[in-house]
């Protein structure tokens, strides 16, 4: 037993001489497991009456006489040219109202009846046919879902959605307030998808009714949902073995938390931005993480080398691609696999980082990089395998509040989700701190500290649970824009941050947006941090002021407060604070519980800790600068070199110490 280790790979696209060298290839790479069958639809299923497995036969049985392990897919990922000839329904209708004909990927209408059938049936066949091969130890539904469709069957489907939602279009008109602009409802066919045709202006987060937009996006996921739960469940009819489909982080168009309850094991492809943001990309392991209440995820995709979508795909410099890999593992990954083990030599992923180039060549830097890394991962064994974070810090993250900011027609259009998780989330991770992101509907009892940054929609009991995390010792933490609107985008009819209100003890009746070129510092202490994009006039109602504005009518005001809440505290921060002034607030927050890391003053050193399910526990260490930093003494074996940790940790550099 091990860490799964290999990748995407996609051997009918070259001829069987290919497969042996490929295979070699892989032995030397210390390649174990493969993702195969991704988008083999029109091999599979050449015609709407023809199957034909038998490239696919030869793909599993090949990698089966080597010992490799499967993670087969059904195929579905991208629809054949046939289907959309002889069944024009199934590509998409866009924002617009363009009515898309054959191409690309992600073209597949969720609602079209012919694709769930036919995507069904296939999944059903495929499983039918490769359940009792041992090597398979994943299936693999669809592929990266996303996108949006506005067709005639997803207004159907959008109805049909309503009325199990509320029931009566008086609900539905009441949630959706449409006594404004004389808007009420009193058919359900009178109700279209929300687009440029209907209620948008200048783009899809420009909307005149934010509760009918943020419906068919919460309509828009579980439709597609629907597509993955019709192939898993074809699959169940032959095949106990577990099913995922590669989820891509901190994506927005799809509430994975309403996912995570259908898939087996969390998998999701790790593309970062650029080649400088180490601390998203932990955020996004830990979201991944929290999506099943802490199990380890597989890390699905992921470049050696290069992507090639972006305008720019800069190269993992030496060492990267090792670090980011342990990275992972550090955070809750239970495979760590590549896209793609083999270059294609045509179309729009030719240039992307391949274990295997063009030219075929072990002795390239990439390709010895993936051999050291699988040597590693052997080395390993199953010592961090089913390991899980012993967090007692939880950041709050939510796909409504995502869509409901942004979607919002003011404060300030400015003002993004993720840039303000982000900024919060980067502020634990500098300070060493092993945290949980969880939904909000996530059990609060076993956190010391709960931060939830622009926690703009305020469902359920939440607010009641934030406030027993206080009550019992533990410390809150929220941001500007909380607590403004209820699960259908209205305003609480009471003063902001509504329900919060008596637990961080404030009051808002203003606020202030301005753009990037304005600044207002707030002085926390004897530091002072510049601010920017909103400011909330604060009014403090039993909280103390830690923080203030020093600019502009409402200098020397609130912007920061804290307020002691039975035996715990709960803070806020009224404003956009740079990232040393969140950092500075969150270690304030962190220091009375003992929480600060044990490296929290090498800012770019990463600490995380797993703790395997024999007990044991694993300390990793990862130096994500550009020069060597002197490591306090850690007592434990480093899991690597079966040596004492070293004092000096060098570049991209990684320790693994089985603590003692």
């Amino acid at each position: 037993m091990k860490i799964p280790y290999g990748g995407d790979y996609n051997p009918e696209q070259w001829p069987l001489a290919v497969w042996e060298e490929d295979h070699r290839l892989f032995d030397a790479a210390h390649v174990d497991t493969l993702t195969v069958g991704v988008f083999t639809w029109g091999l599979t299923q050449p015609s709407i009456d023809v199957y034909d497995f038998s490239v696919l036969d030869r793909i599993v049985s090949r990698a089966e006489a080597s010992g490799r392990q499967l993670c087969l897919a059904t195929g579905t990922g991208a629809h054949p040219a046939w289907l959309a000839a002889e069944f024009p329904e199934v590509t998409r209708t866009d924002f617009e109202g363009r009515k898309h004909r054959y191409g690309q990927r992600h073209n597949s209408c969720p609602s079209s009846p012919v694709f769930r059938r036919l995507s069904t049936e296939m999944a059903r066949r495929i499983a039918a046919r490769y359940a009792g091969n041992p090597s398979i130890i994943a299936w693999h539904v669809g592929n990266e879902y996303g996108g949006a469709c506005y067709c005639s069957l997803c207004a159907t489907g959008f109805r049909d959605w309503l009325r199990q939602r509320y029931s009566s279009l008086e609900a539905l008109n009441e949630a959706w307030y449409t006594t404004f602009w004389s808007h009420t409802f009193t058919d359900w066919d009178q109700i279209e998808p929300p687009s440029a045709l209907t209620e948008h202006w200048r783009g899809p987060d420009h909307t005149a009714f934010q509760g009918i937009t943020l419906d068919y996006l919460r309509f828009m996921s579980d439709a597609m949902l629907a597509n993955f739960r019709d192939e898993k469940d074809a699959i169940r009819q032959s095949s106990r073995a577990p099913v995922t489909t590669n989820l891509m982080g901190l994506y927005r168009p799809i509430d994975y938390h309403r996912w995570a309850p259908h898939l087996d094991f969390v998998s999701w492809d790790n593309y970062p931005p650029d080649d400088r943001s180490p601390a998203r990309m932990a955020l996004a392991h830990d979201l991944m993480r929290g999506l099943k209440d802490g199990a380890p995820f597989w890390l699905m995709e992921q470049t050696p080398s290069v992507t090639a979508c972006r305008d720019v795909n800069p190269l993992k410099r030496p060492g990267v691609m090792r670090l980011w890999s342990w990275q992972a593992v550090a955070h809750g990954a239970d495979a760590v696999l590549f896209f793609q083990m083999r270059a294609g030599r045509g179309a729009s992923e030719k240039y992307h980082g391949a274990v295997i180039g063009h030219s075929g060549r072990s002795d390239t830097r990439v390709f010895q990089e993936v051999a050291a890394l699988g040597a590693e991962l052997t080395r390993l064994g199953a010592a961090t395998l089913g390991a899980r974070t012993p967090a007692r810090v939880a950041l709050l993250f939510d796909w409504d509040s995502w869509w409901a900011l942004e979607i919002s027609d003011g404060p300030s259009r400015l003002v993004r989700y993720l840039d303000v998780v982000t900024a919060y989330h980067k502020a634990l991770w500098t300070l060493g701190v092993d945290l949980d992101v969880v939904p909000v509907t996530a059990p609060l009892t076993d956190y010391d500290v709960v931060v939830a940054p622009a926690l703009h929609m305020l469902k359920g009991d939440l607010a009641q649970r934030l406030t027993a995390v206080a009550a019992r010792g533990g410390s809150v933490v929220t941001t500007f824009l909380s607590g403004r609107v209820d699960e259908n985008d209205n305003a609480f009819l009471m003063d902001v941050p509504g329900p919060l209100a008596p637990l961080l003890g404030i009051r808002i009746d203003e606020w202030d947006a301005r753009d990037h070129t304005y600044v207002n510092p707030v002085t926390i202490g004897e530091s002072t941090y510049p601010a920017q994009l909103l400011f909330e006039l604060v009014i403090p109602e039993g909280a103390e002021v830690m923080g203030t504005y020093t600019a502009d009518f409402y200098a020397g005001t609130a912007a920061v407060t804290r307020n002691d809440h039975g035996p715990g505290q709960a803070w806020y921060v009224a404003t956009a604070l740079d990232q040393a002034g969140v950092t500075e607030v969150m270690r304030e927050v962190l220091a009375p519980h003992d929480l600060l890391g044990p490296l929290a003053g090498l800012p770019e050193v990463e600490t995380a800790t797993r703790v395997a399910p024999d007990g044991s526990r694993y300390m990793f260490v990862l130096n994500h600068g550009s020069s060597p930093v002197d490591v306090p003494a850690i007592n434990g074996i480093n899991m690597l070199t079966g040596t004492p940790p070293p004092p000096v940790l060098n570049p991209h550099d990684v320790l693994i110490v089985k603590t003692s």
